[in-house]
């Protein structure tokens, strides 16, 4: 508050050598300054999605994901995890969503969770979890960053984001086409970097072991899978994939079990030979996952040279849009990217961030009824 007295006093006292009419010319161009700055904030504050808004952003977030790591190409994989995943949708807050499950062709060990029910794994993560237990613990996880829009909210009050343009929005108040398809990719970088808060992750675990519990998993699947990934990850001092969560990982695994302890959840199921049977994969150890060092973290070609662009936009007081540093919370976040992405050019990287994908993006549709889902529930035991 000091420093902002102090700049105006000084402001004025310039101001004070002038004639008159200088003076409150000066002074007038401070105060539209401030009413801009207040305008611009009132702005982000009052930004809500709804949830076609937050589809068609999903929608191109999930665009970004699958260009970056491609899909893999298998319908009886496909149809597997969409099972899993849609028997645990259904007991969830927003049952009714239009649940998309898509396998990534990585062998990175990760998940993202995209805005509107866009539910990812990788391949990697499959080879990872040795049971079904543990695959419905990590994607009642990711149902539940969606539904509880963790990301959505991120986007709606970070004070940083602002739609910024009247061509970013329609008519009836929602966001344009052309301000979802910018929005998708940078949204991506918010969960590469896993940027969730301990409160929302938190309540991922808390609402997502519940979820599995329901339909009769053994909760620990989540705490085991959360296991193996800190001994996975041990002596690693960067945030590497699903391992960069907060709290600690190992704070983590204590709070499941807590979870657990609490809701007195008993269910005994790991449905282990039916994932065997479906599930083809083995994980790579962490030393032989092959990155993408091109530099190539960003989820669109270009990507980089745009946000530039908004910067220096940013710099000369031009209009605000859609650059990194305007959905990633500031210039500190954009900075940390950039040194990713600096580190991939040299050769170097986080596997479960940088890892190399697949070259087709292109989603497997399949197609499970609901005949299918209670067949597949009766399997869980």
């Amino acid at each position: 508050m000091k420093a902002a007295v102090i700049v105006l006093s000084a402001a004025f006292l310039v101001s004070a050598a002038a004639p008159a009419h200088a003076q409150l010319g000066a002074l007038g161009k401070i105060k539209s300054g401030a009413d801009k700055a207040t305008d611009a904030k009132q702005k982000a504050d009052k930004m809500h999605l709804s949830e076609k808004d937050e589809r068609a952003i999903g929608e191109q977030t999930s665009l970004s994901l699958r260009s970056r790591f491609g899909v893999v190409q298998d319908a009886k994989v496909t149809k597997y995890v969409t099972l899993v995943g849609t028997a645990l949708a259904a007991q969830s807050e927003r049952p009714n969503l239009d649940w998309k499950f898509i396998v990534l062709d990585t062998d990175a060990v990760n998940a993202f969770a995209a805005p509107g029910g866009f539910i990812h794994v990788t391949r990697g993560l499959l080879g990872f979890c040795k049971n079904e237990a543990e695959l419905a613990g990590v994607m009642g996880h990711e149902i539940t960053h969606v539904t509880a829009k963790h990301a959505v909210h991120f986007i709606e009050h970070s004070n940083q984001i602002s739609i910024g343009s009247d061509a970013a929005a329609t008519k009836e108040g929602g966001i344009t086409a052309a301000a979802a398809a910018e929005l998708g990719p940078k949204v991506g970088h918010f969960l590469l970097d896993n940027q969730y808060d301990q409160a929302q992750e938190d309540q991922a675990d808390e609402v997502g072991v519940q979820l599995a519990n329901k339909l009769g998993y053994d909760p620990h699947g989540l705490q085991d899978v959360l296991k193996r990934l800190d001994a996975r990850n041990s002596g690693r001092n960067d945030k590497n994939g699903w391992f960069s969560s907060h709290p600690a990982t190992k704070d983590r695994i204590a709070n499941v079990q807590k979870i657990i302890d609490k809701n007195k959840l008993s269910a005994k199921a790991t449905v282990e030979a039916r994932y065997k049977e479906n599930i083809p994969y083995e994980a790579k150890p962490i030393t032989e996952i092959a990155m993408d060092t091109s530099g190539a973290s960003g989820l669109a070609s270009g990507e980089k040279k745009a946000d530039d662009a908004d910067a220096k936009k940013d710099d000369k007081g031009g209009k605000k849009g859609f650059g990194l540093s305007s959905i990633t919370g500031g210039s500190k976040q954009a900075q940390s990217n950039q040194q990713v992405a600096s580190a991939g050019a040299r050769g170097v990287g986080v596997p479960d961030r940088d890892a190399k994908g697949g070259s087709d993006p292109s989603p497997v549709n399949v197609k499970v009824t609901p005949a299918d889902v209670e067949a597949f529930k009766k399997g869980i035991a």
